[in-house]
């Protein structure tokens, strides 16, 4: 069953996926989602270290160079145990992926310095976002979630975009029946909006 308020993976997935049922539309997002994450994690790389790795002596001093607790690490282990609360199978794999992304973004980061990272990452996000957008404007014919909810769309779009990957290809659901309740969720709110819609033009 779905679980209360901000723990109701049912109700957050539907309200994502009500604005992302055109297939094109979903294929762009599932390119274009996890890389503005870990570009995002390249730039937090700059932030003030909570914690200097090479005083640790656990990893070797090049690691320890590259792998800084701070503003990076701690959201990227925010986002990974949030997604294992919602669901521990597919949350446990997108845990996975922020920990291989924040590890990733640091090494790049460390590797290019701030001058040359952040010069890659603003190309990277214009890219993704202007790819999204057009996904919404010309395939979905929808705003986009995050001008009706910025915190849930850009928290959640990462795991929705791996649960559609698992659902897609392995049709994973959380718990039985998820997918058909989701789904008559997703319907009953696009016939609401278009609803809406068609009240404004006329």
């Amino acid at each position: 069953m779905g679980k209360p308020g901000l723990l109701d993976l049912e109700n957050h997935f539907a309200f994502y996926g009500a604005y992302h049922s055109n297939p094109i539309n979903i294929l762009i997002h599932t390119l274009f989602v996890w890389p503005i994450f870990f570009t995002s994690l390249i730039l937090f790389y700059f932030t003030p270290a909570f914690y200097d790795l090479s005083q640790s002596g656990i990893f070797p001093s090049g690691i320890n160079h590259a792998l800084v607790l701070n503003y990076g690490s701690a959201f990227s282990i925010f986002l990974g145990l949030f997604y294992v609360v919602l669901d521990k199978k597919a949350g446990s794999l997108a845990a996975l992926l922020c920990l291989a992304c924040w590890v990733g973004a640091s090494f790049i980061a460390a590797k290019l310095g701030y001058s040359l990272a952040w010069k890659v990452v603003l190309v990277s996000q214009l890219l993704c976002w202007t790819g999204q957008f057009l996904g919404h404007g010309i395939f979905e014919k929808r705003a986009p979630a995050l001008l009706d909810n910025l915190v849930q769309a850009l928290l959640m779009a990462p795991f929705f975009v791996l649960l559609e990957v698992l659902q897609s290809l392995f049709g994973y659901e959380p718990y039985s029946g998820f997918q058909m309740r989701v789904n008559a969720k997703i319907k009953a709110e696009i016939k609401e909006w278009q609803d809406k819609k068609q009240k404004k033009v006329s």
